[in-house]
């Protein structure tokens, strides 16, 4: 896939250029937003863990399109080190793994929640056809594995779009750690999910030095 030279950053803030203070960058959900979730709760624990962070608006959130997705977050991210992380939501993640694919310096890691490679159940022609690139554009886990040495996967073991034990396999070809939580659904407010304390529960990713 070919990024185009011209991004557009919206309402994001511009790249850091502090190469030594980690930087956090999170990517919202389908039809999702910088606010809603768990993401306000975790750009404050972050910061308080002396990340700077970048909680994105993603363009067109209700019709994603994976070009301008990982456009966005590359004009966001700019030069990425091995003090850049990532935290993804759903199709987050999977701008995160395009985004990554795209790159060929190592970054610091990444935490994927409720991340997928297929998906089920999902309801209209519409949003049928918006999913269709994301299900059916290649992903090369090879090229991911050379910039990525630490991820995580925390996932749901009632995850209404379905394919539970095939995205868990995709992401171990990773060598993503995972970590399946019970009866969570797709981990979002609706699921009772404002916080998300399982990230530095159960993870190591963002807590270690």
């Amino acid at each position: 896939m070919r990024l185009s030279e011209s991004r557009h950053l919206g309402s994001n803030p511009s790249p850091a250029t502090n190469t030594f203070m980690k930087r956090a960058f999170i990517v919202h959900r389908w039809s999702g937003g910088a606010s809603d979730d768990w993401r306000p709760w975790l750009k404050k624990e972050l910061e308080n863990k002396s990340y700077e962070v970048f909680v994105l608006e993603m363009p067109s959130t209700d019709t994603p399109v994976i070009e301008s997705w990982v456009n966005h977050l590359a004009s966001a991210v700019g030069t990425p080190d091995e003090n850049t992380y990532f935290i993804g939501h759903s199709i987050g993640c999977q701008t995160i793994l395009r985004y990554l694919e795209s790159i060929n310096t190592p970054i610091g890691g990444a935490v994927f929640v409720a991340g997928w490679f297929n998906l089920a159940n999902l309801e209209g022609d519409e949003v049928k056809e918006i999913a269709r690139p994301w299900i059916e554009t290649p992903i090369s886990k090879e090229k991911i594995k050379g910039v990525i040495s630490r991820s995580a996967l925390l996932i749901s073991d009632n995850d209404p779009y379905g394919f539970f034990k095939e995205n868990v396999a995709g992401f171990k070809q990773l060598g993503t750690e995972v970590v399946v939580l019970h009866n969570a659904g797709h981990i979002t407010e609706d699921d009772g999910f404002k916080e998300l304390p399982q990230i530095f529960k159960d993870l190591g990713i963002l807590t270690s030095k």
